[in-house]
């Protein structure tokens, strides 16, 4: 089960803080719980691990076995919490080398999370003549960066396929009643899944949104389940027992004292991802008002070869949350060599995580020395199940620290800012008077 470790906490915050906490962690706790805090109405993934839709999970893994038997690429187009998570996912499990894996599985494409025509012809040119077909995620079916690259892809398949049949090959996973989206799927006959009303696009990987992608990568989605609904039990407890608990406070304290970023890092290149994942939820969830830990991150032992130098010595204004996986499915030993010419042999017959592992632990020294706080956050292992706790634990500790620092957690009013802009910029019908005042602006 996932846990969570402080070091040497002592030195950069008075003991004990938990019981200081526990009254208002009790009420972030409740207002997740009921649905009655901010935001409310977008809590729906809170019991999600035990109450979500049993018979479109079981479409979900249909349609993904029918990709599996009729594409080998799958092209996953949605733009931050549409496609953040299952990427994530993805890597972790699967390896970021995926696509260049000999397997059975199709390959996955992500796009429609930015605007580059060299990236969406690579990803043109890559599936070549090979049979694919589209997952387009969208609540609303209007949102730019993915609407754009749906045209591509829906054009490349219907003058592949024809139009009836590249209806078998498209899957769109949007409202369940309305939008743009959801319309031209009913009208066009496309196989739908539903992004719940009542959860947010960066709480939605446990939802048809991460599931499908994943799904057809052959990961087993029950076991990531599974996981998840072991942490939502464990996080159903009102108390420090509660790892979600300890994280949401130590990071509220932190940010009390004056640390202002926070930076999450992790031993094993293909976590990266779920990094990024971690990112967009942290960073749309506390960053309003003027208020929330700015969260960054490093990819270990690299990073220490670039940024640890800013971590040790730079200036004093963050902590690290540091993910650590279980053993590796590969346990590889360095081979001894007679000429010793790096002077390696002491390390001979050791295993490649043995080392990784004394890395973690002399960096972890040198940068509470360095005065950085840091949190080890501990799973069993690297399994889908493990990972289905994290995604869990991370969700709940995010909706924990927005009540504790009074904002709502689960909208995102920053974001339609450049959005309108924009709009305006491209002369979108509605928006003439704002393009003429940017552009006066622009050309100061």
């Amino acid at each position: 089960m996932l846990d969570i470790k402080l070091f040497e906490m002592k030195s950069f915050l008075p003991m004990p803080y938990e019981e200081a906490l526990a009254p208002r962690l009790k009420i972030a706790h409740e207002k997740l719980q009921n649905a009655s805090g901010a935001g409310g109405e977008f809590t729906g993934w809170v019991h999600l691990p035990r109450d979500y839709d049993k018979e479109e999970f079981a479409r979900i893994k249909a349609a993904a076995a029918k990709i599996q038997s009729d594409s080998k690429a799958l092209v996953v187009i949605g733009i931050g919490g549409s496609y953040l998570g299952a990427r994530g996912v993805i890597e972790c499990l699967c390896s970021p080398n995926y696509n260049l894996k000999k397997k059975n599985t199709p390959n996955v494409y992500f796009v429609g999370n930015g605007l580059s025509s060299d990236a969406m012809q690579e990803v043109i040119d890559l599936l070549g003549d090979d049979d694919f077909s589209v997952n387009v995620i969208s609540k609303s079916g209007t949102t730019t960066e993915p609407a754009v690259a749906f045209r591509f892809f829906r054009k490349l398949l219907e003058d592949k396929y024809g139009r009836e049949g590249a209806k078998s090959r498209i899957y769109a996973t949007t409202d369940k009643a309305r939008g743009a989206l959801k319309s031209l799927a009913d009208a066009e006959g496309w196989e739908t899944f539903v992004v719940p009303d009542e959860v947010g696009g960066r709480y939605s990987v446990l939802t048809a949104v991460g599931l499908l992608p994943i799904a057809v990568t052959g990961v087993d989605i029950d076991e990531l389940m599974g996981g998840a609904a072991k942490m939502m039990e464990v996080c159903g407890t009102p108390s420090f027992d509660c790892p979600a608990w300890q994280y949401a406070a130590i990071r509220y304290e932190l940010y009390r004292s004056g640390r202002s970023v926070e930076i999450l890092g992790c031993y094993d290149p293909a976590f990266r991802f779920m990094s990024e994942w971690w990112k967009q939820l942290y960073g749309e969830s506390e960053g309003k008002d003027g208020k929330g830990l700015f969260p960054a991150s490093v990819e270990f032992t690299a990073d220490l070869h670039s940024m640890g130098q800013y971590i040790q010595e730079g200036k004093r204004l963050m902590f690290e949350t540091i993910v650590r996986l279980g053993a590796s499915q590969n346990q590889l030993l360095v081979p001894r060599d007679e000429s010793d010419g790096d002077g390696l042999n002491f390390l001979a017959g050791e295993s490649m995580d043995f080392i990784r592992d004394r890395a973690m632990e002399g960096t972890l020294l040198a940068h509470t020395e360095g005065g950085v706080p840091n949190v080890i956050v501990e799973t069993d292992g690297k399994s889908a199940d493990d990972l289905g706790q994290l995604i869990y634990f991370f969700e709940y500790a995010c909706g924990l620290s927005g009540y504790l620092l009074d904002v709502n957690p689960f909208d995102q009013p920053g974001v339609e800012a450049y959005k309108k802009n924009m709009f305006a910029l491209l002369g979108k019908p509605g928006y003439e008077d704002r393009k003429a005042a940017l552009e006066a602006k622009l050309n100061k």
